[in-house]
């Protein structure tokens, strides 16, 4: 399959687009978004039309970007996105406001098997990217827009992703959008063609199944994941429906001596975006990290629940407060406290889909970074897009560069600041150690890379399909 090119795009960029994955219904658009949304339209058709590019390609640009970041901070009072107003209207201005130098490590994107597209995941993934932008995805076949094709383009060739991590959604073999053996195939692929380790893999376990627990060094020895990925609010027939807690003794810490036995001491937790279901909680993590001090949890999503969940669009995270204790991260929050887990220790919160639902609402977004930052500490908050859902990352990426804790939130409530140094370590250095990367061997991977693997990885894709680990 070639790459994608018959894609509808829109008119906006990405960070006012309403886009969402399987996890959590769409956000409605507040009047703060209309205004955001009308300043950019004002603006951009006479800016589209000096560089004599379609508003679709300007939506898509960094100017584009730009434009949607000074948009949204007009609307929210200012003080929150540092982007300058040349950046809307000059790609070089654009490029030195959005730019950066750092290595980007996204520790969590995805993509479909296309020959899974029917299957019950794939199936709710599309219903709601689907239903959300019905247009975006017309003349396609199913999943043809998030498939491998899609991924290299996205992840690899319109991002300065250096490394990626790339994993899945739960389910059993015959459900699953990729299953263990293609996430590590498609590693295998990378490494084959291009041999400058872009790519890393998880495995998928979900302990409350029968057998998966005696599965696990098979999966270890045979796929060789960086990290092993849970999703503690999944059941099925097998399991009666009921999810599992990382801290319960029947399935939550045998899971846990498995894994430090296992010799891969990393834990990726799905955590928030559960709509408020009570396995999907971060609750576990304080005592689980504090029972398993020589295994590093990674908390995806950071336990960040959407306004909705919360009971409406208009509803946001403040700070702290032990009133507030069981909302979104505040509950993660909690939970590192009262097991003494502090800063820098063995938990490290994960921004995939928690940043791109808070990139538009940056009040909330200040209150958000400072509490996990106050909370893991600034070596602990990993970056990741959770793309392909949301298309390129690059606009997220850009977006993080952007942004700014206001001086009185750090006076106010003590947020750290978001420094360039810390944004370097968000971006790909806290990653790096974790996941134990080179940061130079992947700094030079990605700026010296010329991407031809890209065209070979493709042509296998479109004469063998999805690849699968024969390991």
């Amino acid at each position: 399959m070639a790459l994608i090119t018959s894609r509808r795009r829109s008119t906006l960029p990405l960070p006012l687009q309403r886009r969402s994955n399987d996890e959590y219904a769409p956000l409605a658009y507040t009047e703060r978004d209309m205004q955001a949304m009308a300043a950019v339209a004002s603006r951009a058709e006479v800016v589209a039309q000096r560089h004599r590019m379609s508003l679709s390609r300007y939506a898509e640009s960094r100017m584009g970007t730009a434009a949607a970041l000074r948009a949204i901070d007009e609307a929210w009072g200012g003080g929150f996105y540092a982007v300058t107003p040349e950046a809307e209207t000059d790609p070089a201005a654009a490029d030195a406001a959005l730019g950066g130098g750092e290595v980007v490590i996204d520790v969590q994107t995805h993509y479909i098997a296309d020959r899974r597209a029917q299957t019950e995941g794939a199936a709710g993934v599309l219903a709601f990217i689907q239903a959300v932008a019905p247009d975006r995805w017309k003349g396609l076949d199913g999943a043809a827009g998030l498939t491998l094709a899609e991924y290299v383009r996205c992840v690899f060739l319109e991002s300065e992703t250096a490394v990626a991590v790339l994993t899945s959604a739960p389910g059993d073999e015959p459900r699953s959008i990729l299953t263990n053996a293609e996430i590590a195939g498609t590693r295998e692929l990378v490494d084959r063609l291009a041999g400058t380790g872009r790519l890393l893999n998880h495995s998928i376990v979900h302990p409350n199944r029968p057998g998966e627990l005696d599965s696990m060094s098979r999966l270890a020895e045979r796929f060789k994941p960086a990290g092993w990925k849970v999703y503690t609010l999944y059941g099925d027939e097998s399991t009666g429906g009921r999810g599992w807690m990382l801290d319960d003794e029947a399935i939550g810490l045998p899971f846990l001596q498995r894994v430090q036995d296992s010799g891969v001491r990393t834990v990726c937790s799905h955590k928030g975006l559960s709509a408020l279901a009570d396995t999907g909680s971060p609750i576990d993590v304080g005592p689980a990290a504090a029972a398993f001090p020589g295994i590093d949890f990674l908390v995806y999503h950071s336990g960040y629940e959407t306004p909705l969940a919360r009971g409406g669009d208009d509803q946001e995270e403040g700070p702290y407060s032990e009133e507030e204790s069981g909302v979104g991260t505040n509950r993660l929050v909690k939970s590192l406290r009262d097991a003494g887990i502090g800063p820098g220790a063995n938990v490290y919160a994960e921004l995939g889909s928690t940043w791109y639902l808070l990139m538009r609402r940056p009040r909330e977004a200040a209150h958000v970074l400072g509490k996990l930052l106050l909370a893991v500490g600034e070596e602990n908050v990993l970056w990741g897009s959770d793309s392909i859902w949301y298309g390129s990352p690059q606009p997220l990426i850009d977006a993080f560069r952007a942004f700014q804790i206001p001086l009185e939130y750090t006076e106010k409530y003590g947020y750290p600041q978001l420094t360039q140094q810390v944004k370097e370590k968000v971006l790909g250095l806290n990653a790096a150690r974790v996941y134990g990367i080179d940061v130079e061997q992947a700094r030079r991977a990605a700026r010296d890379d010329d991407l031809a693997w890209t065209r070979q990885a493709l042509a296998e894709y479109e004469a063998k399909g999805v690849p699968t680990s024969v390991g």
